[in-house]
C-alpha cells in the first residue's frame, strides 16, 4: 500500500520519485532487516565494484588514455576513481613485492681476484672505480651532514646489514616517494604542453592513470618468465605512454614524439633524485 512516506527519503527527508534518493542515493524501497537482504546488498556491491573494476583496467591496460578520456567526457560513475585505482594498485605492488621476498638491493661482498701471473715487464692493472666510493664523494661534497652519519654508521655495518637496513628503507619511504612524484609529474606535463588550455588537474589525471598502468605492468614483469612474452611486454610498455599521450592531448606524431623524449629525461632525473631520497632516508632512520 503507496502511503505519503513512500515518497520521502527516510536517510535526508527529500521529496523521491524513482527507486534511489537524488539527495543522498539512498534506496526509496527499503525491507526489514533479515539475512537474505544482507546477502543481497554483499552481493549487490561486489558485483557492481567487479564490473566497474573490469571496465576500468581492461580500458587502462589495452587502450592507452581512454580511461583519462573517458573522465574527462564526463562518464565516470562505470570506472574505478583515479586517485583510488592508483593508490589501490601501488599498495597491491608494494606488498606483492616485499612477500615475494625479491631483493631490491644486495650488498654481496666483492669476489675475491683470481690469482694471474703478471709478465715482469707488465705494469699491474688499476683496480676500476668502485661506484660507492664515487657516491661517498659526491655526498661528501654536495651535503656533508648527510656524509658524516652515513661514514659513521652506514660504512661499518657488513654486507648484510646493509643490504637489510636499504631493503626497510626502501618498503618504508619508496610508496610515498612515488606518490610524491604524481604532481611532480604532472608539472612536466603543464610544461610540455603550455599553451594547450589543459588545467594542472587534468595532467595529474593522466599522470595517475598512466603511473597505475606502470604498477600492474611492474607486477606482470615479476612473475613472467624471460622469453617472449617478456620482450612482448616490454615493447607495450615502452610504446604505452607516447601512444596515450597523442590519444589524450591530440598533437602531431613528432609533437608527441619530442615531448615524450623529453617527459623521459625530466621524469628519468625526478626519479633519480627520489631513489637517491629513498636511500639516504633509509640509512637516516636506521642511525
Amino acid at each position: 500500500m503507496s502511503t505519503a512516506s513512500d515518497h520521502t527519503c527516510r536517510n535526508c527527508g527529500a521529496t523521491t520519485t524513482g527507486n534511489y534518493c537524488h539527495m543522498c542515493g539512498q534506496e526509496t524501497h527499503l525491507h526489514g532487516p533479515s539475512f537474505g537482504e544482507f546477502l543481497h546488498e554483499f552481493v549487490g556491491h561486489y558485483v557492481a565494484l567487479e564490473q566497474r573494476l573490469r571496465g576500468t583496467l581492461m580500458r587502462l591496460l589495452f587502450r592507452p588514455g581512454l580511461l583519462t578520456n573517458e573522465y574527462l567526457a564526463g562518464r565516470r560513475r562505470r570506472y574505478v576513481e583515479p586517485l583510488r585505482l592508483y593508490l589501490s594498485l601501488s599498495i597491491i605492488f608494494f606488498a606483492v613485492l616485499k612477500f615475494s621476498e625479491t631483493d631490491i638491493v644486495t650488498a654481496d661482498p666483492q669476489p675475491a681476484a683470481p690469482q694471474v701471473a703478471v709478465h715482469p715487464a707488465a705494469p699491474p692493472a688499476a683496480p676500476p672505480a668502485q661506484q660507492g666510493e664515487l657516491f661517498e664523494q659526491m655526498l661528501a661534497r654536495e651535503a656533508p651532514a648527510i656524509f658524516l652519519p652515513f661514514d659513521r654508521f652506514f660504512n661499518k655495518m657488513t654486507d648484510a646489514e646493509k643490504s637489510a637496513v636499504i631493503q626497510a628503507g626502501f618498503y618504508k619511504y619508496a610508496p610515498y616517494a612515488m606518490f610524491l612524484l604524481m604532481p611532480v609529474f604532472a608539472l612536466w606535463l603543464k610544461l610540455l604542453y603550455a599553451g594547450a588550455g589543459r588545467t594542472y588537474g587534468e595532467h595529474l589525471l593522466f599522470a595517475l592513470h598512466t603511473n597505475a598502468f606502470a604498477f600492474i605492468m611492474l607486477g606482470v614483469f615479476m612473475f613472467l618468465p624471460q622469453g617472449f612474452l617478456k620482450f612482448l611486454a616490454f615493447c607495450w610498455v615502452g610504446g604505452y605512454l607516447p601512444w596515450a599521450m597523442k590519444r589524450v592531448y591530440q598533437k602531431s606524431r613528432w609533437g608527441t614524439l619530442w615531448r615524450w623524449l623529453l617527459l623521459a629525461v625530466l621524469h628519468g632525473v625526478s626519479l633519480a633524485a627520489a631513489v637517491l631520497g629513498v636511500f639516504v632516508a633509509g640509512i637516516m632512520s636506521a642511525h
